[in-house]
């Protein structure tokens, strides 16, 4: 029999600091590698809408130099201005 327990952030805190440190540190690692694949997975993800745009500009990420890919990234990140087409 499988049991589902719903608890808020402070309490889930509440009980991982009832745990002894060692346990606690498995706790963060799992933590840890969980969160390292998910950011592995958003970044792969938020590349290949970079290049998207990027082709939709007539433009090559893979060639641009590291001044222009921030100088894209600014230009779509900030509003307040146009976008470099």
């Amino acid at each position: 029999m499988s049991l589902t327990l719903t608890l808020t952030t402070e309490q889930a805190i509440t009980l991982l600091e009832q745990l002894p440190p060692r346990k606690k540190m498995e706790v963060l690692i799992k933590l840890s590698e969980q969160a390292h694949v998910g950011h592995e997975e958003q970044m792969r993800y938020g590349e290949s809408k970079v290049r998207q745009l990027c082709a939709k500009r007539g433009l090559n990420w893979d060639a641009m130099s590291e001044q222009e890919r921030e100088d894209f990234i600014d230009d779509i990140v900030h509003e307040d201005r146009a976008c470099s087409q």
